[in-house]
């Protein structure tokens, strides 16, 4: 589970920025980068690259990578590899069409054409840029399709001048009909319209662009995976996790992710790179978590799988670590299967403590929660905590990444074993580096609240990717006979998860235990905490939904489902007071520790609902709450936000390591930080293309 969007992320990336294309050379690996390439972190380094369409592009550093020994550096470089040679596997997951449109614009924009300097082109090329950033051809956040901003006609002629041999033609498919077809792949609304359908009145699967089933009703899904579950046994895989479910001659079958299965050229490179990362593992736990890793990508047992988990929720002493896999959900309308994604780290030990302490404190949480004493964990297993230092991230955490992670996601590994919990520490410091303050200026009432916000937030923002990732996703317990919750609260299960860790935390940012433990100065944090996360929740995060849509993306409805229901929920006693001056609308809380109580209140009855697989409550909760937006306040935020020349989200260029051989022997890693979007996925396109597009 992954915290994309906390309020650190709402308050850092929707800040205005200053651009810079400025290219980093191309070293080769047999020979040591020159300076210019290994721009050392410091107060220097420009954290901000460009902004386009929606979206700004945004740079993080690895603080002190110089410093580390030789195997550290080898260990990361090799599980760099494994990380960017998984990128295919995600695009083509997003939708079947994404490989072949990403080919396409990349053959493109490789072809030196007269046209290249017209505005009909950069169009052309802001388009690529959003395909590259959102992994396909579907908002990254909405999902909604997007089409460029050119004309039709002229996209067919300057595709027209193409080397034929670059373009990914089907076999005997002319040039003429492969660009009629690749055309109306891209400019036709009707096609795929939408990657993750959340309507509960359509067939979610029929309805969705994903690539996950084919021929396949939702029906026929659910019925599929629900007889695979063993009802006499509280240890199941998470069926269906890694595989993609097609129905060929009336029958349906599984095609397995795995070496010599479905995606095979690119696991059979991660599996590469991860067996050379196994010789330089820091110890006996990382690397029997590596091997077990390894077993996985070649059987495709999802067994192999857990036992992989296991292995790694063990490894909690090793200061490089790597998450690699189909991992969340999120993608899937049914929750089932899981997006290829990897993140590489190193731990920042300094950070750490902070989290640390709070994972020490897990069981006190857990004791004084306001959930309901038999949902209460009695011993609270197995939790590590640390703050960690992104060294490169692919697949379904990039170029937009989270900003904590809690895993593995099977829930009965969790309450046997435990689960890790990280915050990616150079990831928010980006984000507040980059970040201005024109935001809090138009959407906080008062002086007073802009003041405890600016001051307070960015320790607060920090303490609550804590808490929702160390105490939150790993609170709680569900009822003997209760199955997992993707499997009884469906479509709502990503929403409803996420809300109830965001609970855990925000009810405990107002107790006097965080100052008492030394992680949090005063409860001016907490009051800070609760002034973002309403003002955004209520107000700020509609700046990113088209006029006249729903909210669909999983965060984003809980954060408005609880927000909302507080808001409702305390306006007997003026809880939360709408205000509004000069045509516009603000949110005050008036009395922070009554809103405590109803974060509480709500809290415990979404951990009912997950204890229970409460269905009914859990889908009444999203869709009142989560889902609606007022159009008379969407209008005035869309306008205001617009006056404030800002893209309302972000993502990563990524850190790029370049090795330094004598003959075959690795003799040092260098870290160099790319600052040009375009360059580093074209690149990208042509070293890590291993899988072929198919139309």
């Amino acid at each position: 589970m992954k915290n994309y969007l906390s309020i650190a992320v709402m308050s850092v990336m929707l800040f205005s920025c200053n651009s810079s294309n400025n290219e980093l050379a191309d070293n080769q690996p047999n020979s040591k980068p020159d300076s210019s390439a290994t721009t050392s972190p410091d107060d220097n380094f420009n954290y901000v690259a460009e902004q386009f369409a929606d979206l700004r592009v945004l740079r993080y550093n690895v603080k002190d990578f110089e410093k580390l020994s030789l195997q550290s550096k080898t260990l990361l470089y090799y599980l760099y590899e494994a990380a960017l040679s998984g990128r295919d596997i995600n695009y083509d997951q997003n939708c079947k069409y994404n490989l072949l449109v990403r080919k396409t614009l990349e053959a493109l924009l490789s072809t030196d054409s007269h046209d290249m300097n017209s505005e009909e082109f950069k169009k052309i090329e802001t388009y690529a840029k959003r395909v590259w950033f959102s992994n396909g051809i579907h908002h990254h956040y909405n999902h909604d399709k997007f089409m460029p901003e050119c004309r039709q006609d002229f996209f067919e002629h300057a595709l027209a001048h193409v080397d034929e041999s670059k373009l990914p033609l089907a076999n005997g498919q002319s040039k003429t009909d492969f660009i009629k077809f690749i055309a109306a792949v891209i400019f036709d609304p009707a096609i795929a319209p939408k990657r993750v359908s959340l309507d509960p009145k359509s067939d979610l699967i029929k309805s969705s662009a994903v690539n996950f089933y084919e021929n396949v009703t939702q029906q026929e899904a659910s019925a599929f995976y629900a007889a695979q579950v063993n009802k006499n046994s509280s240890e199941n895989p998470m069926y269906g996790l890694n595989s993609k479910l097609v129905k060929e001659n009336g029958k349906l079958t599984e095609k397995t992710w795995k070496v010599g299965g479905m995606y095979d050229a690119a696991i059979s490179k991660i599996v590469y790179w991860l067996e050379k990362a196994v010789t330089v593992a820091e110890n006996e736990k990382q690397k029997a978590a590596l091997e077990a890793l390894v077993k996985f990508y070649k059987s495709g047992d999802l067994k192999d799988f857990d036992a992989y988990n296991i292995a790694w929720v063990q490894d909690t002493e090793s200061a490089v670590d790597v998450v690699n896999g189909f991992i969340e959900v999120y993608q899937d309308p049914l929750g089932k299967k899981g997006s290829f994604e990897s993140v590489v780290s190193v731990k920042d030990f300094e950070a750490s403590k902070r989290i640390a302490t709070i994972g020490a404190n897990a069981q006190w949480f857990e004791d004084n929660s306001s959930i309901l004493p038999e949902h209460k964990k009695k011993n609270v297993t197995g939790i590590s905590a640390k703050v960690i230092n992104a060294v490169v991230e692919s697949g379904d955490a990039a170029p937009s990444t989270p900003i904590g992670i809690n895993l593995p996601n099977n829930e009965w590994i969790r309450e046997k074993h435990g689960s890790k919990s990280v915050n990616l520490g150079n990831i928010v410091e980006a984000y507040d580096r980059a970040a201005g303050g024109s935001v809090v200026n138009e959407f906080y009432y008062n002086d007073e609240i802009k003041k405890r916000v600016i001051n307070c937030a960015s320790l607060a923002d920090k303490l609550h990717t804590d808490m929702h990732e160390v105490i939150g996703h790993a609170s709680g317990q569900i009822e003997k006979g209760i199955g997992q919750p993707h499997e009884t609260l469906k479509n709502y299960a990503s929403a409803l998860e996420e809300g109830r860790a965001d609970l855990v935390a925000l009810y405990y940012l107002m107790d006097p235990k965080l100052v008492e433990l030394g992680v949090m100065p005063s409860l001016d944090y907490g009051k800070a905490a609760y002034d973002e996360y309403i003002t955004k929740g209520l107000i700020v995060q509609l700046a990113r939904i088209k006029e006249g849509k729903d909210i669909e993306e999983a965060h984003m409805r809980n954060r408005k489902m609880v927000s909302a229901w507080v808001f409702e929920k305390g306006a007997k006693d003026n809880v939360i007071s709408k205000k509004t001056e000069n045509g516009k609308t603000y949110f005050v809380i008036n009395d922070y520790n009554k809103l405590r109580t109803l974060f509480g209140d709500l809290l415990r009855e979404i951990q009912r609902i997950k204890s229970k697989g409460d269905y009914k409550a859990g889908q009444a909760l999203i869709e009142n709450y989560g889902v609606k937006i007022d159009p008379a306040l969407h209008k005035e935020v869309l306008d205001r936000y617009s006056k404030l020349n800002i893209a309302p989200y972000a993502g990563f260029i990524q850190p790029k390591l370049v090795p330094a051989m004598e003959g075959d022997k690795i003799i040092d890693v260098y870290i160099q930080y790319p600052d040009n979007f375009k360059t580093q996925m074209m690149e990208y396109g042509q070293k890590y293309a291993l899988l072929p597009a198919s139309n």
